[in-house]
Parts: structure tokens; sequence; C-alpha cells
């Protein structure tokens, strides 16, 4: 106390009850501790990140007067990228870097070009034309590359943190990887309209093409009807297996073959079909004799069981429909398939003879 600095007789000690302040302080700290942990162990990859540099460029420009954004980008692309220089990633989570095969933040940063490329700037552009209308929250579908050059699909999920809506100083992307959920996606469609065993497209996508076709053109129109000889006789004799490898080759000769935007199908069990738009009818016959040498070569490297066709032609004249198309090249299939077995017969009666 004053006065008694010589001898320290008289001392005051004063106690101040700071228990809520330090439950607060530990409750902080608690909170601070399981937010980073959270970041840090989210099952997604999780990005930090500021974005303030973009949203100065996006009013430069809104105080240019400018009223849209999409047309602007059309005009001056150069912005987009400039938009992208001005991120500042300020951290990463462990899941990102082991989505992408980095090592360490540094790597991650470092090797951004390799992984956000190709599709990355059309994608971005279309987040800044969100941004400018308002849009704080948004999800999109992206596609990035690991380190080692691996595919990814993601689903990016982009939201400015409460408290910064003013400046954006302060955005999370998040990054789900749905890379087999995607291919699941595309097999599916692919079996959708893919016959498996010819791996030719299937009846369904004849029929829709065919429709496409009557709407949209291009004509005329070339149809070629294929019918596999034997293959009733090849599964009483030798088995399915048996018929399903003729089937299989038959696949193999026709996609060997044909081109977008013709189309080969397997329609039936044992019909084909080939759809060539923009296509004459000389030019049909021609891909039949193509066609009957390819299978002559492939008979070659399967000499157990040969490779058989019966084809039949026809060209869509001005205003016909294709389903008569169809039924025309038909009926010039059956006919060449008539002649086929008649050969046949007459073959056996010679060689018996």
């Amino acid at each position: 106390m004053p006065g008694h600095e010589h001898d320290w007789s008289r001392v005051l000690l004063a106690i101040e009850d700071v228990t809520d302040r330090e439950e607060a302080r530990r409750a902080l700290v608690g909170s601070e501790n399981f937010a980073r942990g959270l970041f840090q162990h989210s099952p997604v990859s999780l990005w930090a990140e500021d974005f303030s540099g973009v949203k100065k460029l996006i009013d430069e420009v809104r105080n240019q007067g400018i009223t849209d954004l999409r047309v602007f980008t059309d005009v001056h692309e150069e912005f987009v990228a400039r938009c992208i220089s001005e991120i500042r990633i300020i951290d990463v989570n462990q899941h990102t870097l082991d989505l992408f095969g980095a090592p360490d933040k540094e790597t991650l940063l470092r090797s951004l070009p390799q992984i956000m490329r190709d599709d990355m700037e059309p994608c971005f552009r279309e987040q800044l034309i969100d941004l400018w209308d308002g849009k704080l929250f948004q999800q999109r579908e992206v596609v990035n590359y690991t380190l080692d050059g691996t595919k990814l699909n993601l689903l990016l999920q982009f939201s400015v943190f409460p408290e910064h809506e003013h400046d954006w100083s302060l955005v999370q992307v998040a990054l789900t990887d749905i890379t087999a959920r995607k291919k699941a996606e595309a097999y599916l469609e692919y079996l959708g309209s893919h016959d498996a065993l010819t791996k030719l497209s299937n009846r369904s996508f004849f029929v829709d093409e065919l429709n496409r076709l009557e709407r949209k053109g291009p004509w005329p129109v070339t149809i070629i009807m294929i019918d596999l000889n034997g293959l009733k006789a090849a599964n009483d004799e030798l088995g399915h297996a048996a018929g399903d490898s003729l089937l299989r080759r038959a696949g193999e000769v026709l996609n060997s073959l044909i081109d977008k935007p013709a189309r080969a199908a397997r329609i039936g069990g044992d019909e084909f079909a080939l759809i060539l738009p923009n296509v004459e009818h000389a030019e049909g016959m021609a891909m039949m004799k193509i066609i009957l040498d390819l299978v002559a070569i492939n008979n070659e490297f399967y000499t157990d069981l040969p490779l058989s066709l019966s084809m039949g032609i026809a060209t869509s004249a001005p205003g016909e429909r294709l389903e008569a198309v169809v039924k025309r090249a038909d009926l010039a299939m059956l006919a060449a398939k008539r002649e086929h077995y008649a050969q046949t017969v007459s073959e056996r009666r010679v060689t018996a003879g």
C-alpha cells in the first residue's frame, strides 16, 4: 500500500471471479479445435479460399455499366483468366491431398494448372456468372485430374461464408468424388442403347435414330438389313456358345466398318441393320461389298465355323417414310436369305451325288 513500499507491511490482494471468462475461452478453443477437426478430417475435399480479388474485378465491370456478364465475357474472354488469377487459396484439408495424390499442400498448389485444366475455364465462367447474379451458393459437376493424370468427376459446391457476403474474402469449396457414379451412369446409358454381346446399338436406339432422321435428315437415307445365316443350326448342333461367337464376330465386322453418322444395330436375335444417312444407293451397294470382304477376312481368322450374312438394301425416295425403306430392305434381305439356303441345299445335293 502507499507509504509501505519500504517494508511491504501493508499489501492489498484483490480476487475476481473469472470462471465464466475462462470457461468461455476454453469453449472457444474447443470450438475452434472442433471446427479445425471437421475441416481436416472431412470425408470430402474442402478448400478455404479468398475471392475478394474476384469481387473487386466484378464490381469494376459492373461500375462500368455492364449489365450482362455472359455477353461481356463472350467479348472479353481474358476476363475469366484474370479472375482465376485473383483467387487466393487459404487452406485445404487432408482429403484434398489424398484425392489428388499430392504429398503436401505446397505440391498441390504448384500443380493447380495440371489439376484444373481442359474445361475448367468455361466451368469457372459459369460460376462467375452465378456470382454476378447474386448466387452465393452454387453446385455443379466439374472434371479435374489427379497429379498422375487420372480423370476425376467431381460435384463442386461453392458457398460464401456468412458475414463475408460483402467482400467474398472467405469462401468454401467442397469437392465430392462422383467418378464411380458417373462411370455407372455412363455404363447404364450404354446398356440402354447398345447390345451387350455384339457392342452394336440395340433395337431401341435403331428406332429412335430412324425417328430422328425422319424429322431432321440428312437425306437420302440408305438402310441395309442383315441376317446372320446358320445361327439356329450353330446353336442346335454346337451349343449357344458357338452361336454367341458368330454374333460377336458379326458385331466385330460391322463395328470395324461403321463410323458416325452411320449406325449399326442388332435389332433381333440374328438380325442387324445399318443406317446410312446422306448415302446414295450406289454407295450403299459398295458398303455391302466391303462387308462381304470383311466377312471373308474374318473367316480366315476363325476357321472352325464360317460367318455368313444375307443382306438387303433400300434407299429412301423423296418424301418416302423410313419405315417403308426398312420394309423394302428387309424384303430384299429375305430374298437373299432364301437364295443362300437354296444354294446351300443345291451344293449339298451335288456333294452327295
